[in-house]
Order: C-alpha cells, then structure tokens, then sequence
C-alpha cells in the first residue's frame, strides 16, 4: 500500500482508528473523514509517526460535503486511489419492527447505505477514468443473517451489499474492485455502551450474559477486534486481491456464513 491514497470515513472513531493505523503502517497516504474533527486530530497525530495524514470535515450523509472531501484529498494529495467506508451506527436496538419509529429507520439508512453511496459517487468517477481503484464497504453480519432487535440495522446492511455487489459490476470493466467486509460483534466501545446495554435491557440479562451467548453462536468462540476487522479491509484494498470484487466477506469468527 505504499503512497497509495486511502480515505477512509469514520476514522476517528469505532473501528476507524485500528482500520486507519493499519493501512499507515503498510505506507499508505491517509484522508481521514469524520463529523468529530477532534478524534481525527488526534488519530493523525498518531499516524503522522509512521506516515502521512490529511483531516477532513465531512458529513457523509451530505452529498456536497462528499464531494468536497475527495477534491480536497485530491488536492492535497493526488488522485485517490482506496476508499474505506466505515462511518455507520447502530440504529434502535432491541426494538420490534413495529416499535421501530419511522424517523430511527429513515435515519440509520440514510447512515449505513446512504453514506457509502454518497462517498462511492464521489470517488468513483476518478477511479473509473484512471482505470485503478479499491473500494471497501464496511457491512456487517447482520446484513447476511437476520437479527430479532436489530430491523433497521439489518436492513441497512442488507441494502449496502446490493449497493457493493451492483457496483462491482458496473466498475469491473475499469479494473476496480467493489467489495464488502461483514464484521459480526466486535468488541469495544460502541459494543460496550451502546449496543450491549440495549439488548441486555431487552433481553433481561446482564451484559456478559449477552456477550457469552454471542461468542458461543461463533465456531471460534471469541468476539472479533477492530483490528480482526482492519486486516481483512487491508487484504481487500490491496492488489494481492485484485481479481476479488462484489464479496461480502464476513468477519466474525464463524456464525454468517457457517
């Protein structure tokens, strides 16, 4: 990955950070995107010892804030060459499809799917003339298997892999690759305050409780890591994948696809 140009959205945050540093330390040039320009401060801090970063404002559910993202990481860097969408959130958890409002469905879509339709539009067009580019969707497992509690995630990340798999077909013709990785659980902040919290409430369990049913339904028996999650996006945005596109490639110690 060495001077490649990678932005990657959701950097500051999440799994963006372990994502970001993974691709640094391969030689990678770094866009980072984010609504929380504090977090991206910070990470770039980090990066600059090993590499080089740009931090850019950029709402992802904006369509103009999309496309002035990638002029600026055009402009400061030159043309870009990956895209990693990561920026995402959970949506209502623990709520029934009849108790999921019309307004939290409309809002994790717009997030989920929206967002990494917005950044592709940006980018792709570039790539497409260049005839080079690796785009990689972030997803998750729930968007292969369905959930109870988890409607409106579900079906965000159900949509994002026509996006990707539709996608892949219509840029394959200009060497570029489309793909998906699937995480299941993965430990960490979010998991630990925003998602567990919600479905052990539901559940009326304790949030260990929640997360050992989790990695028992898993053939390895463990909740993956950001970084589990950063080395498969690194595989897939690298040539040693070039002929790999429209995937959804899971990430979540055996349960989607098993």
């Amino acid at each position: 990955m060495k001077d490649r140009i990678v932005v990657i959205t959701g950097a500051g945050k999440g799994m963006g950070p372990a994502i970001s540093t993974s691709f640094a330390k391969e030689g990678a040039k770094l866009v980072l995107l984010g609504r929380d320009t504090e977090a991206l401060d910070v990470l770039k801090m980090a990066i600059d010892e090993i590499s080089s970063a740009l931090v850019v404002k950029c709402d992802v559910t904006d369509p103009a804030a999309c496309a002035a993202a990638v002029t600026a990481a055009e402009s400061h860097f030159g043309p870009v060459d990956v895209l990693v969408n990561v920026a995402g959130g959970t949506g209502p958890v623990g709520a029934t499809a009849w108790e999921t409002t019309p307004e939290g469905f409309d809002e994790i879509i717009q997030l989920n799917m929206g967002g990494c339709f917005l950044m592709m539009r940006a980018v792709l067009p570039g790539m497409v003339a260049r005839r080079y580019g690796k785009i990689v969707n972030v997803g998750g497992t729930f968007g292969m298997h369905g959930r109870a509690g988890r409607m409106a995630y579900s079906a965000s990340k159900w949509g994002l892999r026509g996006i990707t798999k539709s996608t892949a077909i219509e840029a394959g013709p200009y060497n570029v690759n489309v793909n998906i990785v699937a995480p299941g659980m993965v430990d960490g902040p979010r998991f630990r305050t925003k998602v567990m919290p919600g479905m052990a409430e539901a559940r009326g369990l304790t949030e260990d409780e929640v997360i050992a049913e989790h990695a028992a339904e898993y053939a390895l028996r463990r909740i993956s890591t950001a970084e589990d999650v950063a080395s498969a996006c690194l595989f897939l945005a690298s040539d040693v994948s070039r002929q790999i596109t429209g995937v959804d490639l899971p990430v979540d110690g055996g349960w989607a696809s098993l």
